[in-house]
């Protein structure tokens, strides 16, 4: 009780957003945060270099492109979510690396609507099978709407040029993501979680649309491939189907020949 009625007071005042940033920064000392980040750039490192350009889709507020700075690369960071562009604005709006796109990605151009979390803005999302049928269902509700413009990986890549890597982390939307997509991207992630494996495979079958890719995973934020080397998807969904945990979920990686 206590606690919601600081965050109402902080935003009445309009300091709940600068307070938010505040705590944000100051995680990043914690020795777990640090251990974290340290785990990210050795992972990121096997696909970006410095002076790469890298595609944040989903970018919320901003972590992994913190992480992809720490490597040198130039990053567009594409996100449509009303207060995770005002952090991505604080955050990054002064660094010439970093181009703000504040956009959904989709099959088409035009407009979508994005269903907001307050409880958790992490989980928004343009998915409807997302909100009724994930994990989060029955213990989060999405009482807002913003009708949010829309564009798609291939324009992106028209406007920005091939990047050396694209993260995509749109919470249930990533098939349609990358349906947008039509030429190869040298590395990319989506996410995947259990209950929706079966749209996990179609990602993977659109991706063999447009070239030749192989695979590995990681396993949540556990900042490590699972298999270290990169396999057909057969092997891929294998692997998968030996971790016995109902809640799995992480990224699947992509590599183009």
């Amino acid at each position: 009780m206590m606690k919601e009625m600081l965050r109402n007071l902080s935003k009445r005042i309009g300091l709940y957003r600068d307070l938010k940033e505040i705590r944000h920064r100051a995680r990043w000392f914690l020795p777990r945060e640090m251990r974290r980040r340290k785990a990210g750039v050795r992972l990121y490192s096997r696909f970006i270099r410095g002076g790469d350009l890298c595609f944040d889709v989903g970018a919320n507020t901003g972590c992994k492109t913190e992480l992809f700075l720490e490597l040198g690369a130039t990053i567009i960071c594409i996100e449509p979510q009303r207060e995770c562009l005002w952090s991505l604005r604080k955050r990054f709006g002064k660094d010439h690396r970093v181009v703000i796109v504040d956009k959904a990605l989709g099959e088409t151009e035009g407009y979508a609507q994005l269903h907001i979390c307050e409880e958790a803005p992490t989980i928004s999302t343009m998915s409807n099978p997302w909100m009724t049928e994930g994990r989060f269902a029955k213990d989060f509700v999405w009482r807002k709407t913003e009708s949010v413009p829309m564009t798609t990986l291939d324009a992106l890549i028209n406007g920005f040029g091939v990047p050396r890597f694209c993260k995509i982390d749109v919470e249930g939307y990533e098939e349609n993501v990358l349906n947008g997509l039509s030429r190869p991207i040298p590395y990319l992630s989506f996410e995947f979680s259990r209950e929706f494996l079966d749209a996990t495979a179609r990602c993977i079958n659109r991706l063999l649309a447009v070239g030749n890719p192989r695979f590995d995973f990681s396993v949540g934020e556990s900042m490590c491939l699972g298999l270290d080397t990169w396999v057909e998807p057969s092997e891929l969904y294998k692997a998968l189907g030996t971790i016995k945990d109902d809640l799995l979920w992480g990224d699947v990686y992509a590599k183009f020949e």
